[in-house]
This record gives structure tokens, C-alpha cells and sequence, in this order.
């Protein structure tokens, strides 16, 4: 009896042990298969959403090439704040002006504060970020950044404040494809239109008028060299009240306006 059982128990265990190898068999064939269309149909998406954001991205850049822009990544930011606090953000001051209604002073002024190189670069200044690199491996001094005006203009219309690899990354990206669609008249004249020159108010038209009641082309020489040198923290900058770092800066700007041969500057464009 006993062996009877044995026996029986044996033929069960064989049972179960060829059912389950059954089981696996089939579970490792079709398995794969399911795995790997389901990476290739992510991948085939991840394709099309990246090539749909790239075309949309192009298409802005040809549109406003010549259109004005309605807003930035900064306007539409510090607009969504005052619409969600209103007690505690204000909206945005900004208008649209074109390049022929800038003062050239102004656009002079600001490419000898922050960009001296701008006519001859292509959206990155090598030799001015060696330099910081450079300081930076020695420990020169303060570490400071080497973004030209088109790494700033990309920051302030597509881009978030802050600092991170991530967003240098897509700053270099977006600045290069500017110089590659815009020229280099309508990227400063952009910029001009959308950098922020004091507390909430961006572009030179809003700025000027707040703080100089006059229209940017009516702007002098001096009042020029103050508005590009408030770039830095434009928010804490008084030109009413200047602070001893602001008239520095501004006598700064002035005498580099000067070596680069004024207005004439411009035409290097």
C-alpha cells in the first residue's frame, strides 16, 4: 500500500514538474516579443514628440524673425505670478518697440557692458570662456559667467533662472540655432525689447519711460551707459540714486562705448 502511494506520489511530482516546466517554456517565448515592441513603440513616440518640439521650435524662430513678440519665458513667468498673487507680484511692464526707434547709444551701450564680441561670434564667445574657465582652474578672482547677449536672449525668452549643466546645455543650443535663423540686428534687437532694465519692467521702451520719462531714441549718451549697467541686478539698481558701484560701472561702460568707436560700432553688425 505504501508503495502503491509512493508510487503514485512519484507520478504526481513528475506531473507537476513537467506541467510547470510547460508553463516556463511558454512564458520565455512570447515574453520578449511583447517587451521589446513595447521599447520599440516608446521609442518610435519618444521620435515623434522630439521631432514634433523641434519643428514647433523652428517655426517660432522663422515667424519671429520678423514679427514682434507678444512675451518671454521671464514676462510670462513674473505675469502668471501677479495673476496668482496679486497682493504680492506685480505684472510685467512691457511694450514692443522697433529697432529703428532705438537709440543706437543704447544698443552700443549694452553690447559694450555685456557683449563686446557680439558682432563676431556665433552665439558662444570661445576666448572669453576659456578665460573663466582659466580663472576658475587657477582660482583668479570671483567666478563669474561668460554668456554673450544670445545665451542671455535664449535664457530670458525660453529658458528659467537659475544655474545648472542642464540649462547651459539647452542655452548653448537655443543661442546657436539664434545666430543660425536670426540675424544680428533682430537677436540685439529682441533682446533689447525683453531684457529686464528695472523692477518688473522688461524691454528698453517700458524702461525708459519709468526711469528717464523719455522715449529710448531721446535717450543721452550718459542715461544710455547707466541703463545697460543696471544689467547685472537690474531689480536693485537706482538710477536716480546711484550706488558708487553703479557709477563705476556706468563711467566703465562709457569709456569702452568710446574704444569701440561709438555708434559706428554698429555697423559691424
Amino acid at each position: 500500500m505504501k508503495i502503491n502511494r509512493f508510487i503514485q506520489s512519484s507520478h504526481l511530482g513528475e506531473k507537476l514538474t513537467e506541467s510547470t516546466a510547460t508553463l516556463a517554456s511558454r512564458s520565455k517565448g512570447p515574453l520578449p516579443k511583447i517587451i521589446i515592441t513595447i521599447i520599440f513603440k516608446l521609442l518610435k513616440l519618444v521620435k515623434w514628440i522630439l521631432l514634433s518640439l523641434v519643428i514647433f521650435y523652428l517655426a517660432i524662430l522663422i515667424i519671429f524673425r520678423w514679427l514682434p513678440l507678444p512675451t518671454s519665458a521671464f514676462i510670462w513667468n513674473q505675469n502668471q505670478l501677479a495673476a496668482h498673487q496679486p497682493t504680492i507680484y506685480q505684472p510685467a511692464r512691457y511694450e514692443w518697440i522697433n529697432w529703428e526707434e532705438i537709440s543706437p547709444k543704447i544698443a552700443v551701450a549694452v553690447m559694450a557692458a555685456e557683449d563686446q564680441r557680439f558682432p563676431t561670434h556665433w552665439g558662444i564667445d570661445t576666448i572669453e570662456l576659456r578665460k573663466v574657465v582659466s580663472n576658475a582652474y587657477h582660482k583668479k578672482g570671483s567666478i563669474r559667467g561668460a554668456s554673450t547677449l544670445t545665451q542671455q536672449l535664449a535664457k530670458n525668452l525660453f529658458l528659467w533662472n537659475g544655474r545648472s549643466y542642464s540649462r547651459k546645455v539647452a542655452e548653448a543650443f537655443i543661442a546657436i540655432s539664434l545666430e543660425l535663423f536670426w540675424s544680428k540686428k533682430r537677436i540685439l534687437e529682441v533682446y533689447l525689447n525683453i531684457a529686464q532694465f528695472a523692477n518688473v519692467t522688461f524691454g528698453v521702451k517700458a524702461s525708459c519711460q519709468l526711469l528717464f520719462h523719455k522715449l529710448p531714441k531721446e535717450l543721452t549718451l550718459e542715461q544710455a551707459a547707466y541703463l545697460a549697467a543696471v544689467l547685472p541686478s537690474p531689480a536693485k539698481s537706482d538710477v536716480h540714486n546711484p550706488s558708487d558701484s553703479l557709477k563705476k560701472r556706468q563711467r566703465w561702460i562709457l569709456k569702452q562705448m568710446k574704444q569701440l568707436g561709438g555708434v559706428a560700432y554698429l555697423k559691424k553688425l
